[in-house]
């Protein structure tokens, strides 16, 4: 059995002592009870979106730049900003012949058509109406009423996070062909995580499951790996807000406050055979060390690195996912 880390107090790094080893873990498969994480799954589902969706970083749909176009429940989508940041959202099919408008361009804050030049301001007209859209800063959202079918709310329920100017941010977009339950569930077995990725964690151990809706969140123990001795123990706690949103929540070790929000956002209608979902996640780190002002200003070259961690990570991930909504087709999952 590989040892546990030793902290210096100096340094967020800790030095293990022994040599990691994947198969000399304690097995977690009595602790990651279906039933357990079916019934996290069930009181997330059940709760309120307000029919709000994540479709991307904030970053990627730019003051003055080219519309984006986005997939939401089979739903086309396009967004794009006046030259004042003002964000704007609607159907993503042009009212006069349907022609696509994530082609078309951002002139002096109206969104021009590429096909006979309509323009559109982001009000109604003729029969286009506008989504409701909102930026939290981090991410871009859209409510789409028809997709979600619940009472809709003013703005997303946004989780709490570290003050933007003392964090560094970075989004990844995943997509996997599978329902965003599926999603969910991934993140709500954390029982997983040396397991099934033990080249990003090591020493995992859940210290709390949720017993009921008043008691709903996960408490971790884990360590980030470094290098193969170096690595970083934090605490963690899992919960679901939404039925398409999971937070994790640093509370104690290094980086304590920092957020990671998964999002899952499905790109196909509910009746489609071959559902896709996109991940979504919002990676917000801070610390209260001083040379933490040094990664905010080198942000821009952090974000790729950070988002092609996700994406390792996700790789992985999405395979459990898409495993399980497969095996739910067939009725063979256990859960």
């Amino acid at each position: 059995m590989s040892g546990r880390p030793h902290r210096s107090g100096r340094t967020p790094l800790s030095r293990r002592h022994g040599r990691p080893d994947w198969a000399g873990q304690a097995p977690t498969w009595q602790q990651a009870r279906p039933a357990l994480i079916a019934g996290a799954l069930d009181r997330a589902t059940a709760r309120p979106s307000g029919n709000w969706f994540a479709v991307g970083a904030s970053r990627d749909v730019r003051a003055g730049g080219p519309p984006r176009g986005r997939t939401v429940g089979g739903v086309e989508v396009v967004l794009w900003r006046t030259a004042e940041g003002e964000l704007h959202a609607g159907p993503g099919a042009c009212p006069h012949l349907g022609a696509p408008l994530r082609e078309g361009r951002v002139v002096c804050g109206t969104l021009v058509c590429r096909w006979h030049g309509l323009g559109l301001d982001g009000g109604p007209f003729a029969g286009w109406d506008p989504y409701p859209a909102y930026d939290d800063g981090v991410l871009v959202w859209v409510r789409l009423d028809a997709v979600g079918g619940e009472e809709p709310l003013r703005r997303p329920l946004v989780p709490e996070r570290p003050a933007p100017g003392g964090a560094v941010e970075a989004v990844y977009t995943g997509v996997g062909r599978c329902e965003p339950q599926d999603v969910v569930a991934n993140r709500l077995d954390p029982w997983h995580g040396s397991w099934l990725h033990p080249y990003a964690f090591v020493d995992l151990t859940v210290l709390r499951a949720p017993r009921d809706e008043e008691d709903d969140a996960f408490l971790v123990e884990v360590s980030f790996r470094v290098s193969r001795r170096l690595v970083v123990p934090v605490r963690a706690e899992f919960t679901a807000p939404g039925p398409r949103t999971v937070l994790m929540r640093i509370t104690g070790g290094e980086g304590a406050g920092s957020v990671v929000e998964t999002h899952a956002t499905p790109l196909t209608a509910r009746a489609d055979g071959r559902p896709r979902t996109a991940v979504v996640e919002a990676v917000v780190a801070a610390s209260d060390r001083r040379g933490f002002a040094v990664a905010r200003a080198l942000a821009p070259a952090l974000r790729p690195l950070m988002r092609r961690t996700a994406g390792r990570l996700w790789r992985d991930d999405l395979a459990y996912a898409e495993r399980r909504w497969a095996l739910r087709g067939t009725g063979r999952f256990p859960g």
